[in-house]
């Protein structure tokens, strides 16, 4: 969520630095261009009149200077001209010492420079013709005050954008976190998903969110439905079959296979075996029970029902324990935990001679499962065949060799690591380190 008010800040600064810059820059050249418009009309009036102060004299053209502006006669005063005609030229006394150029062509010119302080002028050239003579006179103001006005409009403007800016993004924050705060809803819901708390998102969501929100609930609901009918699946299919294995196994023993010794005996142990299994999935499935999709796994509720179950499957002379923080909830399925933990210590139960214990321990990168035992143990050299599915290194132990294979599947899914050590009793202790979330 954070990354998406990002872009977007980010998105709109540059936007707005952009198109603001461009607004600034083109309106202060539409405003030169327009004062410039406004400066050449009046130095166009003062051409005229310098125009209209050429009157013939007894040596020909001569400047009637009582036409001409007090501005002309002082010196640097910010206006100026410059009349050209035959072979000479005319130039204001404000001028002083300094000469201005003639332009090469007739127009407006703006950066010629005069005098000791740099005048920046706006200069106009005009051509006419008077009494008989081609004659161009060109006028020029000091532009200077106008750039110094434009600076500080730039410097002003700098400042009243800045501020708007940093208004419009306060303003766009709290707007973006408005309508963002659905968003941060059915984030939060979804957490509360994760842990079991609900098992719906609320519909009442923005039009947008609708169709998300309707296709995640229709999921979960199509997800718990098939583990419902998976697991009553499961239990059925068990009770069907408890009937006719009971008369199998009644038939194995009876007289009519007296004759065929072995063959009852292969017999025999086959159906048996398939009665453990069968058994022993019924039992899973009861540990597993009703849950929501997503619940996490409760040390504290869990633990003491499931040992409390394989305690009356294996016997009470079985002392089961557990250590775990109190209140600790590990961030996994709790039927695939369920699954994972109902393996490690059945075939811990299986083994042990007296004492099984399972410890929990939450670390900063890691949450550590250790379930050992007291039993005979597996030799160093043995013990990586006992991953392998249906491999088993006694076949006198009720059992199919599934229960390790199947944890190594759940711990390799969750990017886990599955050790093997010799406990402190001296059976096996078996390591489950899975990473944090």
């Amino acid at each position: 969520m954070r990354s998406i008010q990002r872009r977007l800040s980010l998105g709109l600064i540059s936007v707005m630095v952009i198109v603001g810059l461009v607004l600034a820059q083109t309106s202060l050249w539409l405003f030169e261009v327009g004062l410039q418009r406004y400066l050449e009309a009046g130095l166009r009036n003062d051409s005229e009149n310098l125009l209209i102060a050429l009157v013939r004299g007894p040596q020909g053209l001569q400047l009637d200077e009582r036409l001409l502006s007090p501005a002309y006669q002082r010196p640097f005063s910010g206006h100026y001209f410059r009349i050209d005609f035959a072979d000479s030229h005319w130039r204001s006394r404000s001028l002083w010492d300094q000469e201005l150029p003639r332009l090469e062509h007739p127009g407006l010119e703006s950066n010629l420079q005069l005098g000791p302080e740099g005048q920046q002028l706006l200069v106009l050239r005009s051509d006419y013709r008077r009494l008989g003579q081609s004659i161009s006179i060109s006028v020029a103001q000091d532009y200077t005050p106008v750039r110094e006005s434009f600076q500080r409009m730039q410097q002003i403007g700098l400042g009243l954008g800045l501020a708007g800016l940093l208004l419009i993004l306060l303003l766009q924050r709290i707007t973006v976190r408005r309508a963002l705060r659905p968003l941060d809803k059915a984030r939060e819901q979804i957490a509360q998903l994760q842990q079991g708390q609900r098992s719906q998102l609320d519909d009442q969501v923005p039009i947008e969110l609708e169709p998300l929100v309707t296709q995640i609930n229709h999921l979960l609901a199509h997800t718990e439905d098939s583990l419902k009918r998976s697991r009553n699946a499961l239990g059925n299919l068990g009770h069907a079959l408890k009937t006719p294995l009971a008369v199998l196994l009644s038939l194995a023993s009876s007289e009519q296979l007296d004759a065929h010794p072995q063959l009852r005996q292969v017999l025999k142990d086959q159906l048996e075996q398939v009665r453990l299994r069968l058994n022993r999935e019924l039992n899973r499935a009861r540990l597993s029970g009703d849950a929501l999709p997503g619940a996490l796994f409760d040390c504290d509720a869990e633990l003491p029902g499931l040992l409390a179950t394989l305690n009356m499957i294996h016997g009470e002379h079985l002392h089961l324990s557990y250590v775990a923080p109190t209140g600790l909830q590990l961030p996994w399925d709790r039927e695939d935990l369920l699954e994972l933990l109902g393996n490690l210590l059945d075939n811990a139960c299986k083994w042990a001679d007296a004492e099984v214990r399972l410890s929990v321990i939450e670390t900063a990168q890691a949450y550590e499962l250790n379930v050992e035992d007291d039993g005979p143990g597996i030799p160093q050299d043995q013990r990586d065949q006992v991953f392998s599915r249906g491999t088993r290194l006694d076949e006198q132990t009720d059992g199919h060799g599934l229960g390790l294979g199947i944890v190594r599947d759940i711990v390799d899914t969750w990017g886990g690591e599955l050790l093997l050590h010799e406990s402190e009793w001296g059976g096996l202790k078996v390591t489950i380190e899975l990473p944090k979330r």
